[in-house]
C-alpha cells in the first residue's frame, strides 16, 4: 500500500503545549483521574464567563450573520476596533486598516505567509509563545529567537537582538503583555525597539492580546504609539482573553505606519484575506459592544480580584518552594518559574513535566516548549481559583521534596 506522510513543511512546526503531555493527560482522564490543569489559557474551564452584553448581541445579530462578510471583517466592528486605537493616540490606523480574524491564530499564518520567502528571518523572543515560531516556520522563514533576561524581569536584551539582524531579517515580533513570561515591557524598550527597526528596515509584529490584563498599576503601551509614519507595525489584538471568549475567534490585525510603501505587501495579505472569504460574522457582532461597553476585566485585575489574588498566591507559593524563584508577573495569566539546576539536576523538562502529571495529576508545560534553551523552566497558568492552586502547588511543593531529576 501507499505510504503518505506529511509535508516537510511541517518539520519545524511545533506546538507542544497542545503536545504529547497534554495527549497523556488525556489518557489518564479516560481512565477516570481528575487532572488539575495548569497548562492552557482558556478561561471559561476555570469558570470565568463573558460579559452578558456580549452574548446578547451575538445573539440578536445571529439572524443576520448567516452570509459572507466583507473579507476584512464588518464595518461596524472594524470601525469600533479603529476607534479603540484612535483613544490609545494612535491616529493613523484606519477602517481599511483593520482585518478580523478567526483569533489572532489565524492573523499571524496570513501575516507572515504574505511576506516570507524561503530563507527570510524574522526575530521572535525566547521564550516565546510557540505560535510564532510556528508559524513562522510554516511560511518558509526561520525563526531566530532573541533573548529575554529573566534577571531583568523578562525584557528584551537589546544588544543581543541587534546582534542577531542580518540582511536575511524581514521583522521583530514583540509579544507585550508577554506570555508566558508576564512581563509587561517599558516604554524605554519599546521606543528602542522600534529605533532598531527603523535603522535596518524592518516590520514590527506586536502581538498585544493581554493588554488589558494588567496588575499593580502596571501601564501598557501600544507599540503603534511609538512607530508613527516611520515603521511598519502590524498590531494583534482580540476578544479571547480580557473578555472570556477564547472560543469565538475573534481577533484582528492593525496595520499602521508607512503603508505606501508596503503596498505589494499589503496587497498580498488582502490576497490570502480574500482567499479565506471572511472570518466567522457571529462573534464578528461582539466587537464592536466590547470594545465600547463596560470593561468587567478591571474587576478581575483590580484589588479583591480574582486573577490579581490567583496570581498573588501562585507567585508566593512558587517562591516558598526550596529551589524554585519565579518572577512576578505585571500581565496576562502566566507564571515561568525557574527550577534550581543545582538543586534540581533536570535534563528533559518534558519528563519533569510527565512525570509530575502522572504522580500529582498536575498538568503544566515545559520551558523548552517555548523555545526557552534550557530544561530549567515551566510555565502554569493562574487561571484556577485559588483553592485550586493551593492545592495544585501544595502537590508540587511534594513533588519536588522528592524529585532528583533525570
Amino acid at each position: 500500500m501507499a505510504e503518505f506522510k506529511q509535508s516537510s513543511k511541517l518539520h519545524n512546526v511545533l506546538y507542544d503545549i497542545r503536545g504529547p503531555i497534554l495527549e497523556a493527560a488525556q489518557q489518564m482522564e479516560a481512565e477516570g483521574h481528575k487532572i488539575l490543569k495548569l497548562n492552557i489559557g482558556n478561561p471559561a474551564p476555570f469558570g470565568f464567563e463573558a460579559p452578558d452584553a456580549i452574548l446578547v448581541d451575538m445573539i440578536r445579530h445571529l439572524p443576520h450573520a448567516q452570509g459572507y462578510s466583507d473579507s476584512r471583517g464588518i464595518f461596524s466592528a472594524r470601525t469600533a476596533v479603529s476607534q479603540y486605537y484612535q483613544t490609545r493616540g494612535i491616529q493613523n490606523i484606519g477602517v481599511d486598516d483593520i482585518y478580523l480574524g478567526n483569533g489572532v491564530s489565524e492573523l499571524i499564518t496570513m501575516s507572515l505567509m504574505a511576506l516570507l520567502e524561503q530563507g527570510d528571518e524574522i526575530l521572535v523572543p525566547t521564550p516565546d509563545y510557540p505560535l510564532w515560531t510556528a508559524s513562522v516556520s510554516l511560511a518558509g522563514g526561520s525563526a531566530v529567537h532573541y533573548l529575554c533576561r529573566e534577571e531583568e524581569d523578562w525584557e528584551p536584551d537589546l544588544e543581543d537582538l541587534e546582534s542577531k539582524i542580518t540582511p536575511s531579517t524581514k521583522g521583530i515580533v514583540v509579544i507585550n503583555p508577554n506570555n508566558p513570561t508576564g512581563a509587561v515591557y517599558s516604554d524605554s524598550t519599546l521606543r528602542q525597539i522600534v529605533a532598531l527597526a527603523e535603522k535596518h528596515g524592518l516590520i514590527i509584529f506586536a502581538d498585544e492580546i493581554y493588554e488589558k490584563i494588567l496588575y499593580d498599576g502596571v501601564t501598557h503601551t501600544n507599540m503603534a504609539a511609538f512607530t508613527n509614519e516611520d515603521v511598519l507595525c502590524l498590531t494583534f489584538s482580540g476578544l479571547s482573553k480580557a473578555y472570556r471568549v477564547c472560543g469565538y475567534r475573534a481577533g484582528w490585525m492593525a496595520i499602521s505606519g508607512p503603508k505606501k510603501s508596503a503596498a505589494d505587501y499589503l496587497e498580498g495579505i488582502n490576497l490570502l484575506a480574500n482567499r479565506r472569504l471572511g472570518a466567522t460574522v457571529p462573534a464578528q457582532h461582539a466587537i464592536q459592544t466590547a470594545l465600547g461597553g463596560y470593561q468587567s476585566i478591571n474587576d478581575l485585575i483590580l484589588p479583591g480580584g480574582r486573577l490579581l489574588e490567583q496570581r498573588n498566591k501562585a507567585y508566593e507559593m512558587l517562591n516558598a518552594m526550596p529551589g524554585v524563584s519565579t518572577t512576578q508577573a505585571k500581565g496576562a495569566l502566566y507564571l515561568f518559574p525557574r527550577l534550581d539546576p543545582e538543586v534540581y539536576p533536570i535534563k528533559d523538562d518534558e519528563k519533569f513535566v510527565l512525570d509530575l502529571l502522572r504522580e500529582q495529576k498536575i498538568l503544566l508545560s515545559h520551558g523548552r516548549a517555548f523555545n526557552w534553551h534550557s530544561p530549567d523552566h515551566f510555565r502554569m497558568v493562574t487561571l484556577p481559583a485559588v483553592a485550586d492552586i493551593e492545592e495544585a502547588l501544595g502537590r508540587m511543593a511534594d513533588f519536588l521534596s522528592r524529585y532528583e531529576g533525570n
